[in-house]
């Protein structure tokens, strides 16, 4: 099963700042979820995003990948952190009520996405974290000032966590720690120079997080 055989359901959802919208693939007696969001100037398009659906989808877990409501409204620009946090937190609560309910949900996403799933994911109940690029290190400000690492978003997350990083990613590379495995792949942020080696880290972690739930 994957994404190209398994057409997506189109779910609108509400959400404080608008409506976003999710493409549900549902797996086939689900024993997990995965819920993913999109980098800051991207979509659910993205070629990690569909190794990591498909990834899942053969391990029977049903995924969603959402698009937070600037997106959906067509923007490419993204509002600020606390918005973006409680649009997906709305989304994750919305699916975990309803589409998803009874499930054990994963959470995570490319880049910025990442980063949102990383600082909700107490609020969204999750048991897991799929950071995809994450941007360890800001861009250089322009007054020449580096900007903190983003490490400490990470270090709050007390459950299984996967990175997969690029190695030439100009956003850094996140350490290991108790509970993140990060996984180092050709290529840079994009993540597009290998894409079998980042579905089958993806697999493997999943397949290990649902043997430990179960």
């Amino acid at each position: 099963m994957s994404p190209s055989t398994d057409p997506a359901a189109i779910i609108e959802i509400t959400t404080p700042t608008g409506p976003g919208r999710v493409n549900l693939h549902v797996a086939e007696r689900p024993a997990a979820a995965l819920v993913l969001g999109h980098g800051a100037g991207g979509g659910i398009g993205a070629r990690d995003l569909l190794a990591a659906t498909d990834a899942a989808l053969r391990l029977g877990i049903s995924v969603a990948l959402v698009e937070q409501p600037y997106r959906a409204a067509g923007r490419r620009s993204p509002p600020r952190a606390p918005v973006l946090d409680a649009a997906w937190t709305a989304i994750v609560d919305h699916l975990s009520a309803n589409d998803l309910a009874g499930l054990p949900v994963i959470v995570g996403g490319r880049s910025s996405g990442a980063r949102v799933a990383c600082r909700t994911i107490d609020a969204t109940r999750a048991v897991g974290l799929l950071c995809l690029a994450f941007p360890l290190q800001p861009a250089r400000r322009s007054t020449g000032v580096q900007a903190p690492s983003r490490l400490p978003e990470l270090d709050a997350v007390g459950l299984p966590v996967l990175i997969v990083q690029g190695v030439r990613d100009p956003f850094g590379m996140p350490p290991p720690g108790p509970r993140r495995t990060v996984v180092e792949v050709a290529g840079d942020h994009g993540l597009k120079a290998d894409l079998p080696a980042v579905t089958s880290a993806i697999h493997a972690w999943l397949s290990d997080l649902v043997a430990e739930l179960a």
